[in-house]
């Protein structure tokens, strides 16, 4: 196979521009192909394969593509149209399916897609599980007999069924009476689910972004802008906002002054709510490299030991397994608690900030201001196709020199993104001159690389 044409698995499975490859319908079909030959057992007519979508307009491409390669290999597969990303982890372990499938690229703009894998289990494929299919998908993919061809059809509850697990997680004795909520769906695939279990657990709910239309996904919306709720909640004097992005497994809350609250405050709030209420796991949050120091050094105050993953809900997940965590996440929002779900889900995480207000009747401002955050600044330098910034001489030097001027009073955190091709520089300080400079530097130095 041509090398621009290969596939391969980043962080969060495939993504890429839609149409364009890895994100055609060929390499669709192809995964399709091969994600039914490593988990097909036998030539009965038992195997099953939910697929969820978001609203992205190339999702119906790359749906049909990915359908006619699964049931080209003996699949049968379940249609649930659009539903968020951990309604397929759910339901691919409650539908007894030997494999889930997500077709969305998250946050990202419209233009852009991607493919998540679950497991049977409903957890998200491990790296070595994706190597495999990966390794299938730029061999050569082999069809089955005729007789064996699978079936495909549409879920027409699948929706409905997750409206009704999230709000079993919500506390029986609870509701939502009084309080006025507003709700950002990014025009994802949340747009449906959020509002409806909101509502039905007693809110007032006052949606903002639920007309998708193919193209408008988390475009001035979202977590990622979610400027529209802001003035959402103080135009109606809201008790609180909550942003989804485009596949909802992403958190941020928006509090009655209209101030946004990231996912580190969120987790240290839960972190220790759950550990007053004994349900903190071995006292321990898991999260990744990129959240804020200020976070650990507060929690590890309170008796709670906090350890960190590479970057992607995936390897927090991971590490909860291993540890026999319940709690963790990342500071963009994904939230994983185990109890309830096998990857970020943010209504779900959304419920459980919302029952926490409920049962002690305090304002979102008051309950989110749990720690002060080491001053910290993001900067995000892209590359060309085929360029490893990391491996030149002179930006491993900036590195050094960056880690050595921070020494003592910072770090300094530098990768490449699994999703797009852009280095993501972290550099967290008290000193905030010296801070600037080191990712200033960096940033150059990696500019005059890629």
């Amino acid at each position: 196979m041509d090398g621009k044409d290969r596939i391969s698995f980043g962080t969060d499975g495939i993504r890429g521009r839609a149409n364009t490859p890895p994100m055609t319908a060929e390499a669709a079909l192809r995964v399709g192909m091969a994600a039914g030959l490593h988990f097909r057992r036998n030539h009965s007519d038992k195997h099953r394969v939910v697929i969820g979508k978001d609203t992205r307009r190339s999702g119906y491409m790359l749906e049909n593509a990915l359908t006619a390669g699964l049931t080209a290999t003996g699949m049968n597969v379940l249609l649930l149209g659009p539903v968020p990303t951990p309604a397929v982890g759910l339901l691919t372990r409650s539908m007894r399916a030997d494999l889930g499938i997500m077709i969305s690229a998250s946050h990202n703009p419209y233009f852009d897609n991607g493919i998540k894998l679950f497991g049977p289990d409903g957890y998200k494929l491990s790296e070595m599980t994706e190597k495999k299919i990966e390794s299938i998908c730029n061999g050569n993919v082999a069809s089955i007999d005729p007789e064996h061809i699978g079936r495909a059809k549409r879920i027409d509850d699948g929706l409905g069924r997750y409206v009704e697990f999230a709000k079993t997680t919500f506390p029986k004795t609870l509701r939502l009476n009084g309080l006025r909520v507003v709700v950002d769906c990014a025009n994802g695939a949340a747009y449906r689910a959020a509002p409806e279990v909101l509502w039905e657990l007693g809110g007032e709910v006052l949606p903002v972004a639920v007309d998708p239309d193919g193209h408008n996904i988390n475009f001035g919306c979202g977590t990622t802008d979610p400027h529209q709720a802001v003035a959402k909640v103080l135009e109606t004097r809201a008790d609180v906002g909550i942003c989804l992005d485009g596949d909802a497994d992403r958190l941020v809350v928006i509090d009655q002054t209209g101030s946004v609250v990231d996912g580190d405050q969120l987790l240290a709030l839960l972190a220790e709510r759950w550990l007053v209420k004994k349900r903190l796991k071995k006292n321990t949050l898991v999260t990744t490299i990129m959240s804020n120091y200020g976070m650990e050094q507060y929690l590890n105050g309170v008796g709670i030991k906090v350890e960190r993953t590479a970057v992607g809900d995936r390897f927090v997940t991971e590490a909860m397994r291993r540890g026999g965590f319940k709690l963790g996440g990342e500071p963009s929002g994904h939230i994983v608690m185990s109890d309830y779900t096998t990857t970020g889900d943010g209504l779900i995480a959304a419920l459980q900030f919302l029952a926490t207000m409920v049962e002690s009747e305090v304002s979102a401002h008051e309950m989110t201001r749990i720690f002060d955050p080491l001053p910290q600044t993001l900067i995000n330098v892209p590359f060309r196709k085929g360029k490893r910034p990391l491996r030149d001489r002179q930006v491993r030097a900036a590195m050094r020199e960056g880690e050595s001027r921070l020494k003592g009073n910072g770090r300094l955190v530098v990768r490449e993104s699994g999703t797009e091709p852009v280095v993501r520089i972290m550099v967290e300080s008290n000193d905030e001159s010296k801070m600037r400079l080191a990712a200033n530097e960096l940033a150059a130095a990696i500019a005059d690389a890629a």
